[in-house]
């Protein structure tokens, strides 16, 4: 159990929802934009520039809509964790995030160590 009050436990909860919200907000202008984007160009691109700068685009947007899917992800995990009395413990090896860390990165599933270690491990 983590020894973390309850007064930062339901702060952080709102945080957590807060930028939930945010974050399905994005997403959704995000295909707003795209729709827009589509159907302004008629399907089509205007000439070799244009096609070159939407794909561009495209792939900005997709990469952002992929990390956004992430840490919506991470943030459902951390308010589950709330809700079931395990928040500020790792995911990973089950010690005690610092709080410090949470306050920075409310939606962390790991410490600082164990977060490098798996991006060390990510670029193998």
């Amino acid at each position: 159990m983590s020894k973390l009050d309850a007064a930062f436990i339901e702060h952080q909860k709102q945080r957590l929802e807060d930028l939930r919200a945010q974050l399905i907000a994005t997403g959704d202008a995000a295909g707003a934009d795209e729709s827009a984007l589509q159907t302004a160009a008629g399907g089509e691109p205007q000439d070799e520039g244009d096609d070159g700068d939407r794909f561009a685009q495209q792939d900005a947007d997709e990469a952002l809509l992929s990390h956004n899917e992430n840490r919506l992800g991470d943030i459902n995990r951390a308010l589950e964790k709330i809700a079931d009395g395990t928040y500020g413990i790792s995911d990973g090896n089950g010690e005690p995030i610092p709080r410090e860390r949470l306050e920075a990165v409310p939606e962390t599933r790991y410490t600082v160590e164990e977060m490098a270690e798996r991006e060390r491990l990510a670029q193998r």
